[in-house]
């Protein structure tokens, strides 16, 4: 019988009213579940990675000390540079400095390494160099912004709070953007924060913002077990909430977010405990991410963390390395005594980033997982002036970065240096060029992913950027 066939009584017909957004709401929810599942749905265009591992070495470590091998910089070391320094340094700069470490070719591809690194070699075949990246600020404050957020000055969102605007999340019951153990120098919260985009694409930290990092057995949610009130009760408070600001959100989106944000809360009890929870982990698997070895188990454990948050939808994951070393209070920041601090970093480093690179792709990840590595900056050619052991000034002129997975070319080079490793030459990629190619491979268009605000348009890449198009495979 149709609904106008005969007069129908109230409750018959709020019945089949009520059956009929049910079926509405089931449908939203299955199209949400199936989006979470396949990326490809959401986005500009078909993406290449579904999420990020974002492994930020803070300070600055030296291309040319690590990655970006230069003959003729050995060949000239003690000799004055031949050309102009920049106008606006950091420090006082001295001659040309070589290399301390022997550098070889690694993998089937022949990527340059230097002998610092005794593990990455075994995935060199997985990476993807960026030789050519240039354009931060010379100072960590203004680079460590431009990096994160695209710009050194202003108050913008940070890259993980874009991305998580432009493609939501693919687990509700977790944030969408988990920064582990972030520092709280150089920007601080502003390095993940979502500035004017709405709250809940903020950074959530694992582990109080610290310095130098807060260490891996700190590393956890606050608040998740509630002792005194039941789930129930917990879900009862929160309804509550909603009812009575139910008419004042409308006109404050602040308060919207705020509630989203209890809302996380209460489902994050659910299954953020178990998520950064490594009891369930195999001893094999700490070996290889180096959990077992005192130099590394800060940083394994890290490492570790982000696999697991990342196999289970968290869309941008941030991994900072920010050691204390006793001789140097500023991370990879060697202005003195450069063989003795990127050694000691590095050995903390190699092994854990080698193994969460094979831990992706025996499970699958890795061809949807972007891994992305690298500082602020480079360091320069020339030695720093000064007595003591030597160091090299910050240097954000051209520098190296690499990615892994999440559709890019294994051992492949972009880009270059000059023969001193002074100037981005070929195929220059700026830092919105980088964040536009990141973008990219997520599936989104960096000029298309916009937010209104104070009467302009604002995207992460500001008005410039240029998707490098050679890296993708």
């Amino acid at each position: 019988m149709s609904l106008f066939e005969s007069p129908l009584s109230r409750r018959r017909l709020l019945n089949r009213l009520c059956t009929g957004f049910g079926g509405l709401a089931l449908n939203s929810i299955l199209h949400e579940s199936q989006a979470a599942q396949d990326s490809s749905l959401l986005g500009h265009h078909v993406a290449r990675a579904k999420r990020v591992i974002f492994l930020f070495m803070h300070g600055g470590p030296s291309h040319i000390d690590l990655f970006d091998y230069k003959p003729t910089l050995q060949k000239e070391s003690g000799k004055p540079l031949p050309f102009g320094e920049r106008s606006v340094q950091f420090a006082a700069r001295g001659n040309l400095m070589g290399s301390p470490w022997d550098f070889r070719q690694v993998g089937k591809s022949g990527l340059w390494m230097s002998s610092l690194w005794k593990h990455l070699p075994k995935v060199a075949d997985e990476l993807c160099m960026i030789h050519s990246v240039c354009e931060t600020n010379v100072a960590h404050g203004g680079a460590c912004m431009k990096l994160h957020t695209g710009d050194e000055a202003f108050l913008r969102p940070s890259m993980g709070s874009w991305i998580s605007y432009g493609l939501g999340t693919e687990n509700r019951n977790l944030p969408s953007f988990i920064t582990i153990c972030p520092t709280s120098l150089h920007g601080g919260i502003n390095n993940f924060g979502s500035a004017f985009l709405p709250a809940t694409h903020q950074g959530v930290p694992l582990g109080t913002p610290g310095y130098p990092n807060t260490l891996a057995k700190d590393a956890r949610f606050h608040y998740m077990d509630n002792r005194e009130q039941s789930s129930t009760q917990q879900r009862l408070q929160i309804d509550l909430l909603r009812r009575m600001n139910r008419e004042h959100r409308k006109i404050d989106p602040v308060l919207e977010a705020r509630i989203q944000s209890y809302e996380l809360a209460y489902r994050m009890q659910t299954e953020a405990p178990e998520a950064t929870e490594l009891k369930g982990e195999s001893e094999a698997t700490r070996q290889l991410y180096g959990i077992d070895q005192p130099e590394t188990s800060n940083f394994g454990t890290l490492c570790l963390q982000a696999r697991r948050l990342t196999e289970r939808g968290v869309r941008f994951v941030q991994v900072s390395h920010a050691h204390s070393l006793p001789f140097n209070n500023e991370q990879w920041d060697q202005h003195s005594h450069l063989e003795k601090g990127h050694s000691t970093n590095v050995n903390q480093i190699d092994q854990p980033i080698t193994g969460l690179i094979l831990d992706l792709k025996k499970r699958g990840l890795l061809d949807e997982t972007l891994v992305l590595w690298g500082g602020e900056f480079g360091r320069t050619p020339t030695v720093q002036k000064g007595d003591g052991p030597k160091g090299r000034d910050h240097h954000p002129d051209g520098f190296t970065m690499w990615m892994a997975g999440g559709g890019v070319k294994g051992g492949f080079r972009y880009g270059s240096t000059d023969e001193f490793g002074y100037h981005a030459v070929a195929d220059r990629c700026t830092i919105h060029d980088l964040h536009a190619t990141i973008l990219h491979l997520l599936g989104l268009d960096h000029t298309r992913l916009t937010y209104a605000h104070a009467g302009r348009d604002y995207r992460l890449t500001d008005v410039s950027g240029n998707v490098a198009r050679k890296i993708f495979s």
